[in-house]
């Protein structure tokens, strides 16, 4: 299963403005496991950036004057993307404005969901902790994902983060080994569950003695005056 955690940053936040992408940034998991192999792009957005954009995400005119436009990178963005399933933070918005790039260089693309499956982690994340924030500062304390360089927004390392945070809030497990006797944890934070070996001798049973037993009982009369009686004595 090869899974591709994206991220974007924009000119601003509305898409139907004319707002355009200048940041992709993408880390690939194969089987639920980084691989190492990443996708990062600056992109020069042919217009202006809103001051509150600039202001979460720290990226200037500037810096990006000599970037390539987004038909420049688009064949090499398709080719890395391509047949994977999408992990995306808030997926609609991201989603919206890669097709609106796409439409801008022809309408015979069609969508980028036409060539990709998508999962949206902020849907996932409303659904296992209703009623709670879920944005990926408050999932990164949650799930204690560590977060300190995140002084800016930055595509490529709120991909970083957004897979760590995927791995552990779809369990963290990715396999189960029976062949060693260890318990292996992998660069994503996830952990290869191991048994141990059943040569290993039998564990030693410590059995109460007979003071422990009374003290026992005693608790459990204590416990049937303070209630409708101990559990512990009720039959099965």
């Amino acid at each position: 299963m090869r899974q591709i955690v994206l991220d974007t940053e924009t000119t601003g936040l509305e898409v139907g403005l004319g707002h355009r992408i200048i940041e992709i940034g993408c880390v690939e998991m194969i089987d639920r496991k980084l691989t190492g192999n990443h996708y990062h792009q600056y992109i020069k957005p042919q217009r202006a950036i809103d001051e509150g954009a600039l202001a979460v995400h720290g990226i200037t005119p500037e810096f990006l004057q000599d970037k390539p436009v987004f038909k420049g990178v688009w064949q090499a963005f398709f080719d890395y993307v391509d047949g994977a399933e999408l992990i995306i933070h808030n997926a609609a918005f991201d989603i919206g404005f890669i097709n609106a790039e796409m439409r801008l260089m022809s309408a015979s693309l069609g969508k980028l969901t036409d060539y990709c499956g998508v999962l949206d982690s902020l849907e996932l994340a409303r659904q296992k902790h209703p009623g709670q924030k879920n944005n990926l500062d408050a999932l990164c304390k949650r799930y204690m994902v560590d977060n300190s360089q995140r002084e800016l927004h930055g595509a490529l390392l709120d991909a970083e983060i957004l897979a760590d945070v995927y791995l552990l809030l779809t369990g963290g497990q990715v396999t189960l080994s029976f062949d060693t006797e260890l318990t292996d944890t992998d660069e994503s934070g996830a952990t290869d569950i191991k048994r141990i070996n059943a040569n290993r001798p039998a564990l030693k049973v410590v059995k109460a003695d007979m003071d422990e037993l009374q003290r026992h009982e005693l608790k459990l009369d204590q416990l049937d005056k303070a209630s409708a009686g101990a559990v512990w004595r009720r039959p099965d």
